[in-house]
């Protein structure tokens, strides 16, 4: 299947989990014995996340995200036949994170993994929950979650803790005669893994990083619209993964995209690892900008180095 196109998958619920706390970058920012002012805030573009306390761990975001969701929907937990929990920030051993995800939404009868793919991941997430309801007929309704408690993976004192936050979003997808998804891609270069990596628990970005981000993001743009015969100019919106403001501007310039078709919550949310995406298609239906029927794409990238994307209907 070059595309989903035909198989009547379609995003019927979006829903999205912020922390409690927000962090405001007003004035000059002290951390970690290192001051940055205003231009230093404004440069890096993020004036405010969000901060998980210790009682909101990523099992309680991502159910929180999954509920607003399903409610969105209208699916309980007995309807659903799988979950998946994407995550990079909070990985364990055993056993995975999303059964206990399952089991809070009530979601006795589902299979339950978790997949990582680091930004990636919902993107990741969102094909293979395709996958599955495409190869099993009797499957009908899958949620999708991402989650990343992405202040938690910043050194201190770096310019990381103005920029990660934290965040969880979810997307019910669900299997019936109307198409919504039409396409999705995700690969690998296993070469420049290192470009970003998070060996020690901490998030160590290299230089190259800017220009192997936009590079891999326009790749992904042309693969998804150019076997789909569709132009730029016929998007409604793209809804990327954002990494910073270098990122978005190159982007932006090799796409030839009208400024005002680009849609992030970096610069209230942060950048929130997986749960990016999710994240904001949610906040933006919520707020009417986006709307039912608008043709958007979402492209991604992360450590792995992974690189992918989607292509749907809201």
């Amino acid at each position: 299947m070059t595309t989903w196109i035909g198989s009547g998958l379609r995003l019927s619920g979006i829903g999205h989990y912020f922390p409690r706390e927000r962090i405001v970058h007003d004035g000059d920012v002290t951390i970690g014995g290192r001051t940055y002012s205003p231009d230093d805030v404004a440069e890096l573009g993020v004036r405010s996340l969000h901060r998980a306390a210790d009682d909101e761990t990523l099992e309680f975001m991502a159910a929180s995200a999954a509920r607003s969701a399903m409610d969105k929907a209208g699916v309980d937990g007995g309807d659903l036949d799988l979950v998946i929990l994407a995550n990079w920030t909070d990985r364990q051993w055993i056993p995975e994170i999303a059964p206990e995800v399952a089991a809070r939404l009530g979601a006795r009868h589902a299979l339950a993994f978790d997949v990582c793919g680091a930004c990636t991941g919902f993107v990741h997430g969102v094909q293979t929950a395709a996958a599955f309801l495409a190869a099993r007929p009797n499957w009908r309704r899958a949620v999708v979650v991402a989650a990343d408690r992405f202040t938690r993976r910043a050194r201190v004192g770096t310019r990381g803790q103005l920029v990660f936050g934290d965040a969880a979003g979810a997307v019910v997808l669900t299997q019936g005669d109307t198409d919504g998804l039409l396409d999705s891609t995700l690969g690998c270069d296993a070469a420049e893994a290192d470009t970003v990596a998070a060996r020690d628990g901490w998030l160590r970005p290299k230089p190259e990083l800017i220009e192997l981000a936009i590079r891999s993001s326009l790749a992904v743009a042309d693969d998804l619209l150019g076997r789909n015969q569709i132009k730029i100019s016929e998007l409604d919106w793209l809804v990327p993964h954002p990494g910073n403001n270098a990122i978005h501007s190159g982007v932006l310039d090799g796409l030839d995209l009208p400024a005002a078709k680009f849609v992030t919550n970096f610069a209230t949310r942060g950048n929130t690892g997986c749960a990016s995406i999710p994240i904001s298609l949610s906040e933006f239906t919520e707020s009417g900008l986006l709307h039912e029927g608008d043709l958007v794409l979402s492209t991604a990238v992360g450590s792995g180095w992974y690189f992918g994307g989607l292509l749907f209907r809201l």
